[in-house]
């Protein structure tokens, strides 16, 4: 066999289409069928196609050197795709609209009476350390009451072959784009499977996007924009490229204006135009010097004036990422039952917060066996993979952990799933997760699936792109899997 599944390692944990005993699962059958048919040049041939397609496409993203600064780096992908049953698909759609919702409603309840709060599910002392909570958003109702209409949720597969959350993405999720992308590459090397197998699309999230953002507007037409900190941003290709598929603006800071009216106009060679809906992809505290970091040239004067009168409506709201908090992220399954009354659908991951000095004698005992994260880092930084880290790093966290435990939380080191990527010319098995992506306006939308996230390290279990990671498309299909 071409991929050489004859010398596929014996999985020590989940492998999501190779089983125990070396051979596909019933659901990845007539993949490797397929793939299989190739000869080693074949392969190579297609995977060099997929490379050549990405770079002329212009798919990068910007990692941060500390001798180099930013560097644009062709996007990392593997032609080996991620099967899902459908059947299993549903179930965790279920799972993340159920979640999305009872983030949304803790979001508005702390900007308003803290009824949590108030009723002790939720501890007041988090929320007054909480670095996102926004007290100018005290008060503020957005549009249909939603503050986090673009989410990002991390799954990932333990040994038992089970969804869990990882973490949720509720500021300015990035990613979307890659998966869209990761499904034309796959089209244009490996068109022959897409007959093959009827693959669930993810083709129509631009238009949802674009759709979710105009139910925030009370005009029947709006005008979107979407706001970017500029070309030298880490996810600048996705921001120009959401925006080219909207057929929306892609604006910078100086591109918008507040008029004496407090409505936002948008700076043309025609004059100013009206703007209903900035798609924000600036983080809270650049927004807009006035009401935040006065420094800041990246925002908008006046831009949360304007968004507090209901003169534009701001996506995702401020203040949304008082729920982006890994320590909040352990309550999750708490605000499920308060808001909702109904039990998680989706898992957490057990995790041990450090602000509990019980849970924290713990973590400080076992930080050789644990994952410990701060908690509003992303990108895998600034957190500790005990299992692999050296006597030195561990008593420099435990240090850190002392000085600050609200800021910390640590989680037992899973055994994430595993699935064949190519690998020189063979089909070797990579740790991944997955972030589906959750639109919330006027109805709710799930993409198909979402982005797969390989580490591509032998034996790492660090996904990021900036951690040397790469991607899979990912395929929701239907069929049984073994």
């Amino acid at each position: 066999m071409s991929l050489a599944l004859q010398d596929y390692p014996n999985p020590e944990c989940f492998d999501e289409l190779i089983d125990e005993h070396g051979m596909p699962r019933r659901i990845a059958r007539a993949l490797f069928d397929h793939l299989d048919g190739f000869s080693e040049t074949d392969l190579q041939e297609r995977k060099a196609a997929a490379e050549a397609e990405i770079l002329s496409m212009g798919i990068t993203f910007t990692v941060y050197c500390e001798n180099e600064g930013s560097i644009d780096r062709a996007w990392p992908f593997d032609i080996i795709p991620r099967l899902i049953r459908t059947e299993e698909w549903r179930s965790v759609e279920r799972g993340l609209k159920q979640r999305t919702r009872a983030l949304n409603l803790f979001i508005d309840d702390i900007y308003h009476a803290q009824h949590i709060v108030r009723d002790g599910v939720f501890p007041r002392d988090l929320l007054a350390d909480s670095r996102n909570f926004r007290p100018e958003c005290m008060g503020i109702d957005p549009p249909l009451g939603v503050w986090a209409h673009i989410c990002g949720t991390d799954l990932v597969k333990d040994k038992d072959g089970r969804f869990y959350v990882l973490e949720d993405n509720l500021r300015v999720p990035s990613g979307v784009s890659y998966m869209l992308e990761n499904r034309l590459v796959m089209k244009r090397v490996l068109p022959e499977l897409f007959e093959s197998y009827a693959i669930a699309p993810v083709d129509d999230y631009p238009a949802q996007l674009r759709q979710c953002l105009a139910s925030l507007a009370p005009v029947s037409n709006p005008q979107i924009v979407v706001l970017t900190p500029g070309i030298y941003n880490a996810a600048y290709f996705e921001h120009a490229y959401l925006a080219q598929q909207m057929g929306a603006e892609l604006v910078e800071g100086n591109d918008l204006v507040v008029g004496r009216d407090d409505c936002v106009y948008m700076r043309t060679i025609e004059g100013l135009h009206k703007v209903d809906v900035v798609y924000r992809r600036i983080d809270d505290l650049f927004l807009d010097p006035e009401a935040f970091n006065p420094a800041s040239v990246l925002g908008v004067p006046g831009l949360m004036r304007a968004w507090k009168k209901g003169k534009v409506a701001l996506a995702n709201a401020p203040g949304a990422g008082v729920a982006d908090d890994k320590v909040v992220y352990t309550y999750v399954p708490d605000i499920i039952r308060y808001y909702l009354n109904e039990d998680p659908i989706l898992p957490n991951v057990p995790s041990y917060r450090c602000v509990d000095p019980e849970a924290c004698r713990y973590v400080l005992d076992h930080l050789d066996c644990l994952v410990v994260k701060p908690a509003n880092e992303s990108g895998g930084y600034g957190m500790l993979i005990g299992p692999t880290a050296s006597p030195e790093e561990r008593a420099e966290f435990a240090e850190r952990i002392r000085r600050d435990p609200r800021n910390y939380m640590a989680q037992p080191m899973l055994t994430l799933s595993t699935a064949p990527t190519l690998v020189d010319h063979r089909a070797e098995p990579r740790h991944l997760d997955l972030r589906p992506f959750v639109l919330s306006g006027r109805d709710t939308y799930v993409t198909n699936g979402g982005l797969t996230r390989v580490a591509l390290k032998k034996g790492s279990t660090v996904v990021n792109s900036s951690q040397g990671g790469g991607s899979k498309d990912t395929w929701i299909i239907d069929g049984k899997g073994a």
